[in-house]
């Protein structure tokens, strides 16, 4: 997808994805789930932690089984290009694994991944389709984990 070709609908919407995800991460982080409790250490956040809190008491919602079923792949090294593949769960990965898997996964693509070369990531409908579902899932995820003003304050 050409920079030209994004309609200004969607580049809200990415605009919307990269503020709510950044809100997420900086709420992991003010609720301890880091990666090193060191101090002096980065303050990084820790999406595991998170996850191995919150795993039990998940209940699986419309916009994370949607995001489930959408399958967003990860970029992978290729020869001589790069492709895309599913992303790698055991028959018994628990809900909030894929949930947040793929919502990582979403973040990646868009603000690392390739623009070229899949089927689907010229797709403006499943981008937005993508940045909908994973931005509604956040909330939720927020929500389990009680981030309260940390994740939705408007400053």
């Amino acid at each position: 997808m050409r920079r030209e070709g994004i309609d200004q609908d969607l580049r809200n919407l990415a605009f919307d994805f990269f503020y709510w995800f950044s809100r997420f991460e900086f709420a992991l982080k003010e609720k301890r789930f880091l990666k090193s409790e060191t101090t002096g250490a980065r303050a990084e956040p820790n999406w595991d932690k998170f996850v191995k809190a919150h795993r039990a008491a998940y209940v699986v919602t419309p916009a994370g089984t949607a995001l489930i079923a959408e399958n967003p792949r990860r970029q992978i090294v290729g020869d001589p290009d790069h492709d895309f593949e599913d992303l790698p769960f055991s028959p018994n990965t628990a809900d909030l694994d894929r949930v947040v898997a793929f919502a990582k996964t979403v973040r990646n693509n868009l603000f690392h991944g390739g623009k070229h070369g899949h089927d689907q990531w010229d797709d403006p409908d499943r981008m937005r389709r993508l940045l909908q579902l994973t931005i509604t899932v956040l909330a939720e995820l927020a929500a389990l984990g009680d981030f309260g003003g940390d994740y939705d304050r408007y400053y």
